[in-house]
């Protein structure tokens, strides 16, 4: 069953078709490990990569086709209609352009030629997007990218974020970009809660005053569990449940890069305690997934209903970094009629604004 969904936390250089990496690799002369779509595929399908470390590696290659114009366009518009295809209606997708100028391209130029291709995109499918901007935690160069998010607000940017490898590389060490971001009115997400423990999740959650936090899962090792449910909170747990700071979930990939079984993820302990949650590709390629999947795969071993997906699509319409306008004409139009075509009782009330 396709529902319409909400897309807050997708890589671009994570989406790629493997048919475009092959096509893009032979015109730059890169190597690859395989020449063949299917068996490209299957090289980066990252399913028993065991840690966030080792699943990082595949992006060596799609970052490597990345470095011109035309390509960082051609993979930003096949991203969006791709997306589109599988019933999103909103995305927010994410890069880090400094990874992009390899070859010589300025910042800049790399996000003009994502901003055109996602708009391109757009036009062909109607999907509506936003662009959000990664400062990599291992490097020095995030003040610039804040300033780099901020000169393109407005135009498609939305907001500003910090990826990479999480152990050992504290968001904190960043404050001058954030601040930055924040003093623009720019919005701010932070990967936390992924690999790098309740000290990086604390950091991001109480020095970063993040707005969403990427991942989070790792907010329930601050939860005490009881025969599959919560049932009581630490202080960190218990903050961000009760200011209901949107998690942006990517179960697919906490399988690929923790090594836990569908059925271990805590996402639906999580979502029937109240928690803000909201479920995502984060890497479409290298975790083999899609939306549809997604929704599939917590149906099929977390006890998701239909109601339940309502729900995780309700809270990330509302914690989208697009305008409330554009948020009621996708839920009036969109998303709750198609789900009460689908059998779901709940979302009644207007969305949230931005």
């Amino acid at each position: 069953m396709q529902l319409p969904s909400v897309v807050l936390h997708e890589h671009l250089d994570g989406g790629l078709r493997p048919a475009t990496v092959v096509e893009l690799a032979a015109a730059v002369g890169h190597v690859l490990p395989a020449d063949d779509p299917d068996d490209l595929a299957d090289w980066f399908d990252q399913g028993r990569s065991g840690s966030l470390e080792r699943y990082l590696e595949a992006f060596v290659h799609t970052v490597s086709v990345m470095q011109t114009a035309e390509a960082i366009t051609r993979v930003a518009r096949e991203a969006v209609e791709d997306l589109a295809a599988d019933g999103v209606v909103y995305a927010e997708i994410r890069f880090a352009p400094h990874l992009l100028t390899r070859r010589g391209l300025s910042p800049d130029a790399v996000v003009e030629a994502a901003l055109s291709g996602m708009a391109a995109g757009a036009a062909k499918t109607g999907m509506d997007w936003g662009l959000i901007l990664d400062a990599m935690r291992q490097d020095d160069d995030s003040l610039d990218v804040a300033r780099l998010a901020v000169r393109h607000a407005g135009h498609g940017v939305v907001g500003f974020d910090l990826a990479g490898p999480e152990a050992g590389f504290p968001p904190d060490r960043h404050l001058a970009a954030i601040r930055h971001v924040q003093e623009a009115g720019l919005h701010l997400t932070l990967h936390a809660g992924e690999a790098g423990g309740l000290a990086s999740l604390a950091s991001a959650v109480h020095r970063c005053r993040t707005e969403r936090i990427g991942h989070g899962v790792e907010v329930i090792d601050d939860c005490t569990v009881r025969d599959g449910e919560i049932v009581s909170l630490g202080p960190l747990a218990a903050d961000i449940r009760d200011r209901r700071l949107p998690l942006e979930i990517c179960v697919s990939s906490n399988l690929h890069t923790k090594g836990w079984l569908p059925g271990d993820h805590p996402v639906g302990m999580l979502h029937r305690a109240g928690f803000a949650v909201t479920l995502n590709t984060d890497n479409r390629l290298m975790s083999r997934t899609s939306m549809s999947a997604e929704f599939e795969l917590v149906r099929r071993h977390q006890g998701f209903d239909v109601d339940d997906l309502l729900a995780v699509t309700r809270t990330a319409l509302d914690a989208a970094f697009c305008p409330v306008d554009v948020k009621r004409r996708l839920w009036e139009d969109v998303i709750l009629p198609a789900y009460r075509s689908a059998g779901a009782r709940g979302g009644v009330s207007a969305p949230a604004g931005s």
